[in-house]
């Protein structure tokens, strides 16, 4: 697709300002004001984008932290951000727990006829230490509750625990990108809620995964089975029992949804059994996950811009779209400014975060060491908690380094173009954006919305009142087919997309690090109070 370079006068007015480091107009120097078509013409006429994408996926693959790959992962984004100049090139640890990686898997039906089905191993369970035959016992477990019923019933079964959900037909289209009304809906301001009841349930959902393998382990199961939640015989393979000394007993193996409801099925009309072949391999060497950063020193003024995105992964694919991408366009906006040699006020520090898709564990290391501190729980029984149990926690301890972040933008939504940012409730920031993104009008990116968007590495930053964003993007396949299952893989990209992203970021950023003053924050938060405080909870919703 030709992508024409926006030149018109709403170009030369972001120029003059935004990257001179103001936010009105004001005349601009000539160097100034071919900053934006330098980074384009680097961006799109001599990108290395597609290559740097390419390499993750293909090459290194799937990176789940700690994993062999995910070493691999670090040493090379190391050795490429040293290769075009950037300086303080490092590897910043912080504690997390065990790597894992799956050597190969086989899951075979043996009676009442025999069939290979699509299955993975889910992360972080142990190998069967060979072919493990047993037969199955459908013993869906949603709740501690249910326990009772099968006590005493599992005795060398291998346990299908997921209740068979019938299948979904097919609402959104598998391939999608916005229009402008789809955008338009986005700009509506969610007011902030506080609900302390909401945050007991996310505890008991959180607990009730490694309780369920104590119990299954107890009763003499065998290994467990759950269904995959995606239809068209797509896997994911997720688990979360990384910890040293926390990780499951059983092996455990996610099939396909359509295979599960065969299973199912043929359970009601006689005795089934399966043979698992899981060969899975745990890592024990370091158990530090490492972030990546990398630095473009600032001449004139205190503190950094930053932009990051995950460099983690599952292993069901190739981790291409979730988040080679995001890293691959976070690498290539610094190959870009580096290689034009630019000179920013500020500092411009990329970030890739690692133990993101555990519970954006990396970001959440990196506040904790340089931002801000908030209090553990006083309650010893919730002192095993992951970071996303603290964010509503208080006081808020802000740390000498709070002062130094300018802003923060976050790239994690596959590869489809960048066709706006979320502004996060930062009411004083839309303006300056707005003013930003107008050049890119052309492109499709100039939209600025009020409503925030979660599960990804700007969350915790954000919540701290911090000027954090992430970027909206076309969803294309991530959400519908992409997202942590097998065809994250690199035939998912697009790259004119890519290249649109970079060129995008790499402005952006110019912009933020020539401010003379930092980008707006909200406030610093404090306890909330109660939104609904005559609320009585539904009997009905106690397990959801």
């Amino acid at each position: 697709m030709f992508i024409k370079l926006c030149v018109s006068s709403a170009c030369l007015l972001f120029c003059a300002s935004s990257l001179a480091g103001v936010t009105t107009p004001k005349a601009a120097s000539t160097a100034e004001t071919i900053t934006i078509n330098r980074i384009a013409d680097v961006g799109f006429n001599h990108s290395e984008v597609v290559n740097t994408a390419a390499y993750l996926a293909d090459e290194i693959g799937g990176r789940m932290t700690n994993s062999p790959a995910m070493r691999k992962a670090e040493r090379w984004t190391q050795d490429k951000f040293k290769s075009w100049g950037l300086k303080d090139v490092r590897a910043e640890g912080f504690d997390f727990g065990r790597g894992w990686w799956i050597e190969s898997s086989h899951v075979r039906l043996v009676a009442p006829r025999p069939l290979e089905l699509r299955a993975i191993p889910l992360a972080w369970t142990p190998a069967t230490n060979g072919v493990l035959s047993a037969p199955i016992i459908v013993a869906p477990m949603i709740s501690e509750s249910d326990f009772a019923e099968w006590k005493g019933k599992l005795a060398g079964k291998i346990v299908l625990a997921t209740w068979p959900a019938p299948p979904k037909d097919d609402g959104d289209a598998p391939f999608q990108r916005l229009t402008d009304a789809d955008i338009a809906k986005l700009d509506k301001y969610e007011q902030p809620t506080f609900d302390p009841a909401q945050r007991q349930k996310r505890i008991e959902r959180y607990r009730f995964r490694p309780n369920l393998d104590a119990f299954l382990a107890a009763e003499g199961a065998v290994a467990l089975v759950q269904m995959s939640r995606t239809e068209g015989r797509l896997v994911h393979g997720e688990g979360y029992g990384y910890r040293v000394g926390k990780t499951p007993k059983l092996p455990g193996i996610e099939l396909a949804a359509e295979d599960y409801r065969k299973l199912t099925r043929l359970a009601r009309r006689g005795e089934v059994r399966l043979e698992i072949d899981s060969r899975v391999h745990f890592e024990d060497a370091d158990h530090s996950a490492y972030n990546i950063f990398a630095d473009i020193p600032g001449e004139d003024l205190a503190g950094y811009v930053m932009a990051g995105a995950h460099l983690d992964s599952w292993v069901a694919g190739d981790g291409a779209a979730d988040n080679g991408a995001g890293s691959a366009v976070i690498m290539e906006a610094a190959r870009i400014l580096a290689s034009i040699g630019v000179k920013p006020k500020r500092t411009i520090r990329f970030a890739l975060w690692a133990g993101e898709e555990e519970g954006l564990l990396g970001s959440a290391a990196f506040v904790e060491h340089h931002l801000a501190h908030r209090p553990l729980p006083t309650d010893p029984a919730e002192a095993d908690l992951p970071p996303y149990f603290l964010t509503d926690s208080y006081p808020v301890q802000a740390l000498p380094g709070f002062a130094e972040l300018a802003g923060y933008f976050n790239i994690d939504n596959g590869s489809g173009k960048i066709r706006g940012i979320y502004t996060e409730g930062n009411f004083a920031v839309v303006p300056i954006l707005r003013e930003w993104l107008s050049p890119f009008a052309s492109l499709g990116a100039s939209t600025v919305v009020a409503e925030p968007t979660g599960g990804t590495d700007h969350v915790f930053l954000s919540r701290l009142g911090l000027p954090a964003f992430q970027f909206i993007q076309d969803p294309l396949d991530y959400e519908t087919r992409v997202h942590h299952t097998d065809l994250d893989t690199f035939d998912h990209l697009r790259p004119q997309d890519l290249r649109q992203a970079a060129v995008v970021l790499a402005t952006v950023l110019m912009a933020a690090a020539n401010m003379d003053k930092p980008l707006p924050r909200k406030m610093l938060p404090t306890q909330p109070a109660v939104t609904d405080p005559f609320q009585y909870p539904d009997p009905a919703k106690k397990q959801n």
